[in-house]
């Protein structure tokens, strides 16, 4: 049972990241669009899916959240500034993310997840005290180099990626000091929250709605699809794994993206990049060994 449960997380655990993969066609289905805009509905639809979701078929867990943080939640001031906290990471991630996908380039955007989980990791062991062994700080080790090969004569990029990196990975980490509530709807008061920062700046320089029925085909997917489902797959995983195991898992997502990138939109790809990514493989099996080793049995065994 342990190890079907582990099994479980893992498996949301990768799910997330590659999803996440793919982003940057939808995105790009997007592009002539500001990347405020963009962000805007992104958040006020993901929103308002969720909630609809939550109020017609989540009603007890509502009730049970309720009464955890009135009986089980001590400090509640410690509880909120880490759910601001969260939802201003996540939302500076999210704008960062999406102006350099339509901006910059969609190699930027997946480096950044390539440097997220070294971030991460670092981050787990410094704040949260998870422990790393040696293997494991081998594992970083190539992965730092496979982020400064990529990196070398591509300066700009490369702080564009470490901006969103160093978000995502502190919105991570605050993930890990929020337990005991449902993830779904601790997501949508991430979201509400999100929604109180933007509403302002919308009023300050408002975007007229578009008209064109491919944005908001397309914003739709990017809500259910990219949004929720992922975000919902990453914060479910963390209850049992650690923000070091999902820091590194992290990197599915830019060896998907760099894929897309490639084969879909055709940027190009060097001999850099090949030894960069090789490097990088073989750092994330290198870090999950010890855990890969645990679940291997249990996978034989379904099959």
């Amino acid at each position: 049972m342990e190890q079907n449960q582990s099994l479980k997380y893992f498996l949301a655990g990768m799910a997330s990241p590659a999803i996440w993969g793919f982003f940057a066609i939808a995105l790009r289905n997007l592009k002539f669009f500001p990347a405020m805009q963009i962000l805007d509905y992104r958040v006020f639809t993901s929103l308002v899916i969720l909630l609809v979701v939550i109020l017609l078929f989540r009603k007890k867990r509502i009730k049970a959240d309720l009464n955890y943080y009135q009986f089980a939640v001590k400090n509640k001031r410690r509880f909120w500034k880490l759910l601001i906290c969260s939802s201003i990471l996540l939302t500076g991630n999210w704008l960062s993310f999406i102006y350099v996908i339509n901006s910059v380039s969609i190699q930027s955007g997946a480096f950044a997840y390539m440097v997220c989980p070294l971030l991460t990791a670092i981050g787990g062991f410094l704040i949260l005290g998870e422990q790393l062994n040696k293997l494991k700080w081998i594992a970083i080790g190539i992965s730092l180099i496979s982020a400064a090969i990529l990196g070398w004569g591509h300066l700009s990029d490369v702080l564009w990626s470490f901006f969103i990196a160093i978000l995502f990975a502190g919105y991570l980490i605050t993930q890990r000091s929020i337990q005991g509530f449902d993830k779904l709807n601790l997501l949508s008061i991430q979201l509400f929250i999100a929604c109180l920062f933007i509403i302002p700046l919308e009023i300050i320089q408002p975007h007229p709605i578009p008209q064109s029925i491919s944005f908001w085909s397309n914003i739709v997917v990017v809500a259910v699809v990219f949004t929720i489902i992922p975000l919902y797959l990453s914060l479910y995983s963390m209850i049992r794994i650690p923000a070091s195991t999902a820091g590194i898992l992290i990197y599915i997502n830019p060896i998907i993206a760099f894929a897309v990138a490639f084969f879909y939109f055709h940027e190009g790809f060097t001999f850099q990049k090949l030894v960069s990514y090789g490097l990088l493989t073989a750092a994330v099996i290198l870090f999950n060994w010890d855990y890969i080793k645990k679940l291997l049995p249990q996978v034989a065994s379904s099959k």
